[in-house]
């Protein structure tokens, strides 16, 4: 009988459902050496965020098929090792669902009756009823930012309750958004009407946050702030500056960029409501949890498919053979597709043509998914989870397979088409190395990373008119910013081959927002876009 180590509390009705079917040893608070010991043998591993699962706790279960992680983040667990191990990781991200969304509720109508200080005020010994005067969320709007499963719960909770609702979310359908009762509209256009803003995105990790100095100083004046999603969503000493301004009424923060956030500032100021990390912590969330990924787990071990994966199972050897050395390609076109392209998503179309479009390319357009999603969000794409994936936000995919790819043996194109144009980035394996051969139709040449994780290179397209000078302008301007460019390659189009043409450099660093308006003034310059490769 196959044994699991639980090595952090599980809810009994988790328990119950594994103990029916596998061996298990459930052992709380283990030191480092104890786990060492204690996991020799396992056939799986669940955990919640206590326990750091890295490449030596792995290597000491050389029979580890599964790790089970009882919540909706994997950050303590190395999915690197575990996918090159073979070992498939889950989560339980939908679980706690519902009670995100409550907590959400919960926290704005606290914040705008100001509950919690009108608490602590009759607890001392006053009896001050003058000081607490809060305002009614009846007829009121609230802007969403993020329209996943939590934001749209959010949402129809906000309309049980009378209040119109906004969202902003570039990267889920209109029809999505019509779905929950919601209307999309730009970040800006919602933080200028939104009564209440309501934080409910992923971040990539290292992406900055989103609402900064700029975003608070386009904020509707007196607006109340809940965050339950991700602390480093919000630029907290911004945050700070706009409620000491009183450019916002309040802000109820359940998330903080570093937690535990005891030393915090903003945990003490008199305008903000602040919780230790709630979200997941009622019973019923703990219930789903455990039974969900006791559940998952479970199948795993009977070698049935888990929608819960969030790491890559591995490919059979025949399609790895033919497919798998453009899953970078795949990737990194997906990858830039959305950090070059503006506006609200409608349509993606991947074209595949050559030696690869005669197999089957799920795991390219699951790579060509992870890219997509790669700069926006933390969220792992494989090849069991990408039919919920894409159905969760709404994407409208289509295929297209063509034998000939001449000059090349295979490539792929990436089309993302959106409100303001279509983006579109054609790739290809130049001696074993993902290239981008084509950006919207003008030929080019950028060389991928060597590796990912080990280098980064910082993408600048320029586009302008085909005319002398405009190339040396752009190199002498990134000069003066003391911006190195490794790599520069001037693409023409087929089909309009002297009006226009466009710069690819790769650079030593990302450009401010302020940078790019001073290249992109120079005379001649019609658009300028930047990516992280």
């Amino acid at each position: 009988m196959a044994r699991i180590l639980v090595c952090e509390s599980l809810a009994e009705e988790g328990l119950a459902i594994l103990l029916g079917s596998v061996e298990v040893d459930a052992r709380y608070s283990l030191s480092r050496s104890e786990l060492l010991s204690a996991i020799s043998g396992c056939s799986g591993l669940i955990v919640r965020s206590g326990t750091q699962v890295d490449r030596e706790l792995m290597a000491a279960a050389p029979g580890l098929r599964v790790i089970g992680r009882a919540g909706a983040g994997v950050d303590n667990i190395d999915l690197d090792s575990a996918s090159e191990r073979g070992i498939i990781v889950l989560n339980a991200a939908g679980g706690n669902t519902v009670s995100a969304a409550e907590l959400a509720i919960g926290l704005l109508l606290s914040l705008s009756r100001h509950l919690a200080a009108a608490n602590a005020s009759l607890r001392s010994g006053e009896w001050n009823r003058s000081a607490f005067v809060g305002g009614e969320l009846r007829g009121k709007t609230a802007g969403i930012i993020g329209l996943g499963l939590v934001g749209a719960a959010v949402a129809r909770r906000l309309q049980a309750m009378e209040m119109q609702t906004v969202a902003f979310d570039p990267f889920v359908s209109e029809e999505r958004a019509r779905s929950v009762g919601t209307e999309l509209v730009g970040l800006h256009e919602l933080l200028a009407q939104s009564d209440v803003v309501t934080l409910h995105s992923s971040a990539a990790p290292d992406a900055p946050p989103l609402l900064g100095r700029g975003e608070f100083e386009a904020i509707k004046p007196g607006a109340l702030l809940v965050n339950t999603a991700r602390g480093r969503l919000v630029d907290e000493s911004a945050l700070s500056d706009a409620l000491d301004s009183g450019r916002l009424g309040g802000a109820a923060l359940d998330v903080f960029a570093s937690e535990p956030a005891t030393d915090n500032p903003l945990v003490q100021h008199p305008q903000v409501l602040a919780t230790p990390h709630l979200g997941a912590s009622t019973q019923e969330a703990q219930e789903r949890v455990a039974v969900d990924i006791a559940t998952e787990t479970l199948k795993v071990l009977r070698g049935q498919p888990s929608q819960a994966a969030v790491n890559a199972p591995l490919i059979d050897p025949e399609s790895l053979e033919a497919v798998g050395p453009y899953l970078s390609v795949a990737e990194m076109c997906g990858r830039l597709a959305t950090q070059l392209a503006s506006g609200q998503w409608r349509d993606i179309v991947i074209r595949y043509r050559g030696e690869i479009a005669n197999h089957d390319v799920t795991p390219l357009k699951a790579s060509v998914v992870a890219g997509l999603l790669a700069p926006i969000s933390d969220e792992h794409v494989n090849l069991v989870n990408i039919n919920n994936v894409i159905a969760h936000r709404g994407w409208r995919i289509s295929e297209r397979k063509t034998p000939d790819a001449e000059p090349y043996t295979s490539s792929i194109t990436v089309e993302l088409h959106t409100s303001e144009g279509t983006t579109s980035l054609m790739g290809t394996l130049e001696h074993g190395r993902a290239a981008v051969v084509e950006i919207n139709g003008f030929h080019v040449h950028i060389a991928g990373p060597q590796r990912r994780g080990l280098e980064h290179l910082h993408l600048l397209v320029v586009r302008n008119e085909d005319r002398p000078g405009r190339i040396g302008e752009v190199g002498m301007a990134l000069g003066r910013l003391e911006v190195n460019i490794a790599a520069m390659d001037v693409g023409f189009s087929p089909e309009d081959p002297s009006e226009m043409s466009l710069m690819a450099l790769t650079i030593s660093r990302a450009l401010s927002q302020d940078e790019v308006a001073a290249l992109d003034a120079i005379d001649g310059i019609e658009g300028i876009a930047q990516a992280l490769m």
